[in-house]
């Protein structure tokens, strides 16, 4: 029997190893729901499996497209869709990652955006050059939060798209995501990974500290020409930009990242606690994983 498998968690909470172990003991494939790991520019800052994991494991949306060619929710939605349909018959499924409102979208469908007259568009982006990203912040937590949960918050880009859907039809972007999942989509196994918060912030500590080491400040420098970019106005990118350009030391640069790496992953928890019912583990528990699993399996 083929199955879906839904892993989510925070970022550093060991998704990556737990599905690899999954998918060799139920010969599955992995389709990725972590938006950064779409893009194939982006590595040692996104903690992407690496070259060996890959060829261990047939994955989907790792490495699917290039930095310049932002892939939103809905397009993922839509061609995620369209993939699991036609590999489910094929191979159990596992899907991983820590992208909270893609995942959302996938599982529940995303009703058609309205179009955002350009002088709204406008008047955002005016604001948020005039009182700045603290300012952003704050308008999009109080008018759409569950977005706000799920975003990351050092991305203007995304917080003006919130911001200017909501200006323009008055109701919060999370909104034009369904909330009830429609008849034709799948059934899933729903897997959450938590840590004591203690734990988890020393393996984000831990991580920051490997991506350093493994290269992540040249990896950045190399991508300054794209610095303008979406996918690169996220955590661990921004902040080493703002150091190449004289802003800040390296060591604030990466103490920052680590800042906000954490609160990223507070953000994730909330979301994923409040917008999805999973059954959460510690990824060490491996044996309660797959009786989990195994239940549902046979149910």
């Amino acid at each position: 029997m083929h199955f879906i498998i839904c892993l989510a968690g925070p970022t550093a909470s060991g998704k990556t190893e737990l599905s690899l172990t999954l998918a060799e003991m139920y010969q599955a494939e992995i389709v990725s729901f972590d938006s950064r790991q779409f893009y194939k520019e982006l590595t040692i800052g996104t903690a992407k499996p690496n070259e060996k994991e890959l060829s261990r494991i047939p994955h989907h949306f790792i490495n699917y497209c290039s930095i310049t060619e932002a892939l939103s929710a809905g397009t993922y939605a839509q061609k995620a869709y369209a993939l699991i349909q036609k590999r489910r018959a094929i191979a159990p499924l596992i899907l991983v990652g820590g992208s909270g409102l893609y995942i959302r979208a996938l599982l529940s469908g995303l009703d058609t955006m309205a179009e955002v007259p350009p002088e709204i568009r406008n008047w955002v982006i005016q604001e948020y050059h005039q009182n700045g990203l603290t300012w952003l912040q704050e308008q999009v937590a109080k008018t759409d939060p569950v977005f706000w949960n799920g975003v990351d918050p050092q991305n203007p880009q995304r917080l003006m798209r919130a911001l200017e859907v909501y200006k323009a039809h008055k109701k919060p972007y999370s909104s034009f995501l369904n909330q009830t999942p429609s008849k034709d989509r799948f059934n899933f196994i729903p897997l959450g990974l938590e840590l004591a918060r203690e734990e988890l912030y020393a393996a984000i500590e831990t991580r920051v500290d490997r991506m350093m080491e493994s290269g992540l400040l040249n990896e950045v420098d190399g991508l300054s020409q794209y610095a303008h970019l979406s996918p690169l106005k996220t955590v661990g990118y921004k902040e080493l930009f703002m150091h190449l350009q004289g802003n800040c030391s390296l060591d604030e640069a990466v103490a920052q990242i680590k800042q906000h790496t954490r609160n990223y992953a507070k953000r994730q928890i909330t979301w994923f606690k409040n917008q999805m019912q999973l059954q959460y583990f510690n990824p060490g528990d491996l044996t309660s994983i797959l009786s989990f699993i195994n239940a549902h399996v046979s149910a």
